[in-house]
C-alpha cells in the first residue's frame, strides 16, 4: 500500500483498508489507461469529443466507478467519505475534463423524491444523462444574500427568471440544477429553492462559453432564464429548502477539490523526482544541487500535509462531527494553494522543458490556478475558519 493509501486507510472509520486499496487501484488503472492518453488532444482542442466522453462514462460505469460518491439509497456504492476522498485523489492524476468521466455527482441528488429518483437520478447513476449545477451569478458568488435569480409561483409550477454565470457543463448537460430566490422576505435558510431545469426548456438559454486560462475542454458558460416554466415536480427538495440542498453539494465539492489538488501535486512530484535523478548539470545530478533538493523536500512535505488535512476532514464527515465543515474549509484552503506552489517549483525544476506543452507540467500549472476560486475562494475559506475560532465557546 502506498503512503497515500495508508493515510486514507488509517483515517477510515470502518477500517476497510483492503477495500480502499482495491478501489483506488481500479481508479488509477482507469485514469492511466483510459483517460491520460487523451489529455494532450483535449487540451489543444479545448474540447472533448461527445462520443468519446460517452464511451469513457460507460467504461467507468462498467468498472463500478461512475457515481462512486453516491450512497446506496440512490444506487451508489455507499462508500465512506474517507474512501471517496482516496478515489478523489486518484482522479486528480488526470485533467479536469477527462476526470468528468468518473462521475463524481452532486450531493444535492440526495434530496430527490421517489419520482425524481426514477426519471432524474437513475439515468445519472447509469451514466446515461449528465447534470450541471447553477449557483453563481454575475453579481453574486459566495454571497448568497445577493442572489437575484427568482422563481415565482404559477399554475402547476414556477416561472424562473435571472442569470447565472461560470457554470460548468451547462451547454451539454441534460438537466441543470438551479438555485433561485422564492421568498425574498424569508431568512436565508428559507429564502431559496432548487429547481431541475431540462435542457431545451422554453425560456432557458446558454448565452456564451467562456475562454479560460486553464481547464481546457471543461466548458464553463453563462446562462439566462426568461420566465422559464418549471413544474412543481422539478423542485429538488421542498420549496424554501434550497440553502440546505446547496450546502450538501458545496461541502462535498470542497473536499473533492482538495483531494483532487493533492492528486495533481502528487503527479507533479512523481514527474519531478525521476527528472532530478536523471538530469545532469555541472557534472552532478540535478537532485544533488541543494536548491533543487530543497524544492523537492518542500513539495513532499506540503503534499503530505494537504493529504492529512483531507483525510481528517473526511473522517470527521464520516463521524458527522460538528467540525467537519470547517475541516473541509481548511483542507480546501491549504490544498488548493499548495498545488500552485508545487506546480511552480516543479516547472522550475524542469526549466525550459517545463514551460513547453510537451510535458503535462505547464498544463497542470495553468489548471491549478482555478481551484483557489471555485467552490469558495481562499479568502472565503479563511473568513469561515477565522469565524469558527472567534465564535468558539
Amino acid at each position: 500500500m502506498t503512503d497515500a493509501l495508508s493515510t486514507y486507510a488509517a483515517a477510515d472509520v470502518a477500517g476497510n483498508a483492503d477495500d480502499i486499496d482495491a478501489l483506488v487501484r481500479t481508479v488509477r488503472g482507469f485514469v492511466e489507461t483510459a483517460l491520460r492518453p487523451h489529455e494532450e488532444a483535449v487540451d489543444r482542442a479545448d474540447d472533448v469529443d461527445p462520443a468519446l466522453m460517452r464511451d469513457l462514462r460507460r467504461s467507468a460505469a462498467e468498472l463500478g466507478i461512475y457515481g462512486y460518491n453516491m450512497p446506496e439509497e440512490i444506487g451508489g456504492p455507499g462508500l465512506s467519505r474517507v474512501a471517496i476522498s482516496a478515489i478523489d485523489e486518484a482522479i486528480g492524476h488526470t485533467s479536469m475534463p477527462l476526470a468528468e468521466a468518473c462521475g463524481h455527482l452532486p450531493g444535492s441528488l440526495l434530496f430527490a423524491d421517489e419520482s425524481q429518483r426514477e426519471w432524474f437520478v437513475g439515468p445519472l447513476m447509469r451514466a446515461e444523462r449528465t447534470v450541471a449545477y447553477a449557483l453563481t451569478e454575475p453579481d453574486a458568488g459566495s454571497d448568497l444574500n445577493a442572489l437575484k435569480t427568482r422563481a415565482r409561483r404559477t399554475d402547476g409550477g414556477w416561472l424562473l427568471s435571472g442569470a447565472k454565470t461560470f457554470i460548468s457543463h451547462a451547454e451539454t448537460a441534460d438537466h441543470t440544477i438551479v438555485l433561485a430566490v422564492t421568498d425574498r422576505e424569508a431568512p436565508l435558510k428559507g429564502r431559496l429553492t432548487t429547481f431541475i431545469v431540462p435542457r431545451g426548456a422554453k425560456g432557458y438559454a446558454i448565452d456564451r462559453r467562456f475562454r479560460k486560462l486553464g481547464w481546457h475542454g471543461y466548458h464553463i458558460s453563462a446562462l439566462s432564464f426568461d420566465e422559464c416554466f418549471v413544474p412543481d415536480g422539478h423542485v429538488l427538495g421542498a420549496p424554501g429548502a434550497g440553502f440546505g440542498v446547496m450546502m450538501a453539494t458545496i461541502n462535498n465539492d470542497r473536499l473533492f477539490v482538495s483531494c483532487r489538488c493533492v492528486g495533481m501535486a502528487q503527479r507533479l512530484i512523481d514527474l519531478a523526482v525521476p527528472h532530478a535523478r536523471d538530469r545532469t548539470t555541472f557534472g552532478r545530478r540535478l537532485a544533488d544541487h541543494q536548491a533543487i533538493a530543497f524544492m523537492l523536500a518542500d513539495c513532499d512535505v506540503e503534499i503530505d500535509a494537504a493529504r492529512l488535512l483531507c483525510a481528517k476532514a473526511a473522517r470527521l464527515s464520516d463521524l458527522k462531527h460538528p467540525d467537519a465543515r470547517i475541516a473541509a474549509s481548511r483542507a480546501k484552503l491549504y490544498a488548493t494553494e499548495m498545488v500552485g506552489r508545487v506546480a511552480d517549483r516543479v516547472l522550475q525544476i524542469f526549466g525550459g522543458a517545463g514551460f513547453m506543452a510537451d510535458l503535462p507540467v505547464e498544463r497542470i500549472y495553468r489548471d491549478a490556478r482555478g481551484f483557489r476560486i471555485g467552490e469558495g475562494t481562499s479568502e472565503m475559506q479563511r473568513l469561515q475558519i477565522a469565524r469558527s475560532l472567534i465564535d468558539r465557546t
